[in-house]
Parts: structure tokens; C-alpha cells; sequence
């Protein structure tokens, strides 16, 4: 499915504060909150918009160091064997195939250096793993949550990083 022009700035809207009532996107984009709402409860029926959710900045929870790993598997491990492996681990934030030499990155969020070595570890002992090559992060540059700016849009006013 492909949004029009429309539904597409109701979503940028909804990724920017989900809490935004309907009343408010209504009056950004020019439709009565009555239409916003229809909008979103089809965007939703179709599966465009899969759920609303709330960012917590992972400091808060005590997740202070963040780092990105890279797993390089044995031969003819399918990715749904490396998501079945990694979906135990609550310190990994997101995971994804990827081109280039190394078969997945995961970012990992944990409580300190020894927490994120401990979590290494642990990955790099899955059965599947034959090596890994991590990086820490210093400090998150940008981050952002939606598809893009909507139409057109300065990219420099959309959401960055929180301050750590």
C-alpha cells in the first residue's frame, strides 16, 4: 500500500507525538478531526500503521552504553535462525540483515562497558556465530523515527538525538 499525500502527513504527525489528538493534525493539514480519525482507522484496518508506541530514552532505564555489533555466521544460516538466536537478548535493540561482509548488525544497549562485553559474549558464543566486530557509540549525532520529513520538508527540523 501507498500513501497519498494526505495520509502521509497524518502519519508524520502521529510519529513526531502519537498523543496528538485528532483535532490538532486536522487543523496542520486542512481536514476536520472526524476525517483525521476515519483516515487513521483505515491507515490502521490496512496496515500501514501497525501500533502507537512511546520513545523512552534508554539512560533513563539505566541502558547507558550503546554499541552496534557485527555477526558474521556460518555458512547456510538462514536469517530467521539469527532472529530465533537474537530475540532472547533484551539488551538488543533492533537487528538486521546486511550487504557487505558481515550477515547481521544489532544495536545493543546495555548498563555499562561490562554489561555490553557480557552481552558479546554471549553472542558471539551462539552456535551460528563464527566472529564478531563491535563498535561503541560516543554520542548519537541524529535520530529519527518516521519515514522522512513530509512534504518536502527542511530535514534539519525533524527529531534528533536526546541529549545522553
Amino acid at each position: 500500500m501507498r500513501l497519498n499525500d494526505l495520509d502521509e502527513r497524518i502519519v508524520h504527525a502521529l510519529a513526531e507525538d502519537a498523543r496528538r489528538s485528532y483535532a490538532d493534525i486536522g487543523a496542520v493539514i486542512g481536514l476536520s478531526a472526524p476525517a483525521v480519525k476515519r483516515r487513521v482507522d483505515r491507515l490502521r484496518a490496512e496496515g500501514a500503521i501497525t501500533g502507537f508506541t512511546v520513545r523512552v530514552d534508554p539512560a533513563a532505564l539505566g541502558w547507558e552504553t550503546e554499541g552496534f555489533i557485527e555477526i558474521y555466521c556460518s555458512r547456510n544460516t538462514s536469517p530467521e535462525a539469527i532472529r530465533r538466536g537474537l530475540a532472547r537478548y533484551p539488551e538488543i535493540a533492533s537487528a538486521s540483515t546486511v550487504t557487505g561482509e558481515a550477515d547481521a548488525i544489532v544495536q545493543v544497549f546495555a548498563a555499562d562497558m561490562r554489561h555490553f562485553e557480557q552481552v558479546l559474549e554471549r553472542i558471539a558464543g551462539e552456535p551460528y556465530v563464527e566472529r564478531t566486530k563491535s563498535v561503541l557509540v560516543l554520542s548519537p549525532l541524529l535520530r529519527r523515527y518516521a519515514a522522512g520529513p513530509p512534504d518536502g520538508s527542511d530535514p534539519e527540523r525533524s527529531e534528533a538525538a536526546a541529549p545522553r
